[in-house]
């Protein structure tokens, strides 16, 4: 499953050179990351009042391309691999044909410590998972 979702950038996100700051792409992938949760029926609201959460392990972005004010960004994220515990969202962030970053973003469920813990069935859900290669 791809999820698909779009944002125009804004003045504020931009550095000196009129490109967008290289840390504000976190927040892009951030967004779209919560909007394929959401997508793939994932409660996240949920999950953290029952005591626990998604972490953000590691992130690996590749710039391509700079993206300037009111630029229509789509961000397309699916999963690239599920463990019991953790797993990998790939993201990409196109304006229009051009690609402008990509991103490996590894996250792990916790509990209520902080510490990697299975997903509970209510929350390990297909979406997660990669789809099967054919």
């Amino acid at each position: 499953m791809v999820c698909e979702c779009t944002l125009v950038v804004r003045t504020y996100e931009c550095d000196s050179y009129g490109h967008v700051n290289n840390a504000n792409y976190l927040n892009y992938l951030e967004f779209a990351r919560y909007e394929f949760l959401k997508d793939i029926g994932f409660d996240y609201p949920a999950a953290i009042k029952a005591g626990y959460g998604v972490f953000v392990a590691r992130v690996e972005i590749d710039y391509k391309r700079p993206a300037v004010v009111d630029d229509v960004l789509l961000i397309r994220s699916w999963p690239l691999k599920k463990r019991a515990v953790s797993g990998i969202i790939a993201q990409e962030i196109r304006r229009g044909e051009d690609l402008i970053a990509e991103a490996n973003v590894t996250w792990a469920f916790v509990d209520s410590s902080g510490l990697p813990t299975k997903v509970p069935p209510q929350w390990d859900l297909p979406g997660l998972k990669p789809e099967p290669q054919t």
